[in-house]
């Protein structure tokens, strides 16, 4: 059997991503993870952060924090629904409550509510925006749809050049589903065109059943003889051909000027850093999610009944992250992987990626398996020789850009 692995949360920052609308969105689409959580609220539907509640989230976040650099993280449903007017209050609580630490604060959007007001806000005060958006038009709109049916793309892209014009700095954040992840250099060549330096695409991967709390998307314990995979959800294989083909564009034109998030954490796995997401580092357990009510949950993708850690009414956020159950899950992505991950030569660049993915049996029948190690592996294969040499060049205080110009890249010859 292998050793128990303890990790104590505090030795991370403890993270918190807030939902000032709790689930509540101006658009209905079709793959959404977070939509159904209503269920959870019947009793109160306005899903809106209370001011008092505002308060005591944000001088409890500053004081559990360990470093003197804090990042506040605003998600939704869509959180520009607050209001403006909300945002104004937190930094002026975060002024009062800061007592001089560095304070930054990130926002993810779908987009539609963008506009002068808001852009200007988010530039004078050093918002890093996130927006939502899965390529161009016709791949977008598959299921990035409105309440009516609509696709959003135009109005989406119309909340983009409302960005550029005010220059806030944003990233995007790309959902692969099972129809756009089949255009990878499409998507890539899209979103530099649209100037976006940093890209995050996240595979979608969700089982549909019945749960008795009325959700519908099952987590990954959840074994109903009847559950099955949502027909949005990525292909393994065509999820590790994304990402391939991504790279072999990028390796040869754009290190160091376009920015991959999972490129960036396989470079930090690879020289012993932290990969600064936790989808590839060896526990979690330090980011959680927070309710518009003040619950809060393990984790963003674990909203769910029997992974609410309590609420800051009445608990601490250190207290929550210390407690038993919170390290017990942080601490189970690494010692619940099973014995075909433990063995793998790619563990230490992956981890088992997202608890919340592992709905497959190895091949001996123990369960715990990565829904997309199909994909993960065929990409590690694929990249490991270029990692290995913008290691190397990290190693010795040279710049991984020097890959574009290595004989390494100049034998592949180009795409």
């Amino acid at each position: 059997m292998p050793s128990t692995l303890y990790i104590n949360p505090l030795t991370f920052p403890i993270y918190v991503m807030a939902k000032p609308v709790g689930p509540l969105c101006n658009m209905d689409c079709e793959y959404c993870y977070y939509l159904e959580k209503s269920e959870l609220y019947k009793t109160n539907k306005s899903f809106k952060m209370s001011d008092e509640l505002l308060e005591r989230y944000v001088e409890s976040y500053i004081q559990c924090q360990t470093s003197p650099y804090v990042l506040f993280t605003w998600h939704g449903g869509e959180s520009l629904l607050r209001g403006i007017d909300f945002y104004k209050k937190a930094l002026k609580l975060q002024q009062q409550y800061g007592k001089g630490r560095e304070i930054a604060n990130s926002i993810q959007t779908n987009g539609l509510l963008l506009n002068d007001e808001w852009c200007r806000f988010f530039k004078d005060n050093g918002f890093l925006v996130g927006i939502s958006l899965d390529g161009p038009e016709r791949l977008h709109d598959c299921y990035r749809i409105d309440v009516g049916g609509r696709g959003t793309f135009k109005r989406v892209m119309r909340g983009v050049e409302f960005l550029q014009k005010h220059q806030v700095e944003f990233n995007t954040l790309s959902v692969l589903h099972d129809r756009n992840v089949r255009f990878p250099l499409e998507i890539y060549r899209f979103f530099k065109e649209i100037g976006s330096r940093y890209m995050q695409f996240s595979p979608i991967v969700e089982r549909l059943g019945s749960r008795d709390d009325g959700l519908e998307l099952l987590t990954a314990t959840d074994r109903p003889a009847d559950s099955e995979i949502a027909s949005w959800s990525v292909n393994p294989v065509d999820y590790g051909r994304f990402y391939v083909k991504v790279f072999d564009e990028w390796v040869r034109q754009d290190v160091g000027q376009y920015y991959v998030q999972l490129f960036d954490a396989t470079l930090a796995c690879l020289v012993g850093e932290q990969p600064g997401v936790c989808l590839y580092a060896k526990t979690c357990g330090h980011a959680m999610a927070m309710e518009h009510n003040g619950d809060v949950y393990a984790c963003d993708h674990y909203v769910y009944p029997e992974y609410l850690r309590g609420n800051i009414h009445n608990m601490s956020l250190v207290e929550i992250t210390l407690s038993k159950a919170q390290i017990d899950f942080g601490n189970d992505k690494q010692n619940t992987l099973p014995g075909q991950c433990r063995r793998c030569k790619y563990l230490k660049l992956c981890n088992g990626e997202c608890p919340k993915n592992r709905i497959s049996t190895t091949a001996d029948g123990e369960p715990g398996l990565n829904y997309l190690c199909n994909g993960l592996q065929m990409y590690f294969k694929h990249v490991l020789p270029y990692m290995e040499f913008m290691a190397e060049e990290l190693r010795n205080e040279r710049p991984p850009a020097n890959i574009m110009q290595s004989e390494l890249v100049k034998k592949t010859g180009r795409p």
